[in-house]
């Protein structure tokens, strides 16, 4: 949401400047994230076919969507086993208080 605080920020996408309206405690991850959107379709255009520059972007899309959606499942996959660990470790910690106390 932009506010009396934005600025204007230019950043260039495969040799094409593009304008937006940024917060000044933004504009580094903005700059970063420009680069590296820059750099991934760069890779997909040198890679093969001559393509259209919205072929490019989607292409980039799609590749950054599946590789957000597998960083999600490995983390939410890394939680379940923290949390398994931890009922598993609990359920120790009863037995030997158990044993303890009884």
């Amino acid at each position: 949401m932009e506010n009396a605080t934005s600025e204007p920020i230019t950043v260039s996408i495969l040799d094409r400047d593009y304008q937006f309206a940024c917060q000044p405690d933004e504009r580094n991850a903005l700059k970063e994230a420009a680069l590296f959107l820059d750099e991934r379709m760069r890779s997909i255009k040198g890679a093969g076919r001559l393509m259209s520059l919205e072929r490019i972007a989607m292409m980039t899309a799609l590749n950054l969507s599946d590789e957000l959606l597998k960083l999600q499942k490995n983390e939410q996959h890394r939680q379940e086993n923290v949390d398994s660990r931890i009922r598993m470790l609990a359920d120790e910690l009863d037995d030997a208080l158990d044993q303890k106390l009884g």
